[in-house]
């Protein structure tokens, strides 16, 4: 299954799905298909999922067929282009920088990781591209797709192993 991403403005969006449309944040730089690091902006292109991770100190498991793994306050997320493990999960602290994962705000809380310069890295073309939860004043997000909890948990009941995120 194939589920679209549609702008509604440079910041706001909408994911579809068979069913139902979820009203989404996008990435304070718009959306481009000339993604590099840092540039605040929504990767057009269709990304596969790949995985959930979930705060079980602040959120029950979701459901959903997706491998789900469990966040700790040391997990992180290399952002660094000249690192090895760029664009891959890493513990903290880490000798390059690296986002932390365990946040003091819910963004974080609920993760679902997109195959955006994954499986295949190239240096330089951004790191850290997830459908999570939305701030609460719906700010845009630095190059993610963002979502109310109970919509996200709607779209991973959806998902399964081998379905796709199309930004357009």
């Amino acid at each position: 299954m194939v589920l679209r991403a549609i702008r509604a403005s440079a910041t706001n969006g909408w994911l579809s799905t068979p069913k139902r449309s979820f009203a989404c944040q996008l990435g304070l730089g718009g959306c481009t298909a000339r993604k590099f690091e840092g540039d605040g902006a929504t990767p057009i292109g269709r990304w596969p999922v790949i995985e959930v991770y979930y705060r079980a100190d602040r959120l029950v498991r979701p459901k959903t067929l997706l491998p789900v793994t469990i966040l700790r306050p040391g997990n992180g997320w290399c952002d660094d282009p000249g690192d090895r493990n760029y664009n891959r999960p890493v513990p903290l602290p880490y000798r390059a920088s690296a986002e932390q994962l365990w946040r003091k705000d819910h963004a974080y809380d609920l993760i679902v990781v997109l195959d955006y310069n994954f499986s295949r890295r190239a240096r330089n073309k951004g790191s850290a591209i997830f459908l999570h939860l939305a701030h609460d004043d719906l700010r845009p997000t630095a190059g993610c797709l963002a979502f109310s909890e109970p919509d996200l948990r709607q779209i991973l009941g959806l998902l399964k192993p081998g379905d796709d995120i199309a930004i357009i």
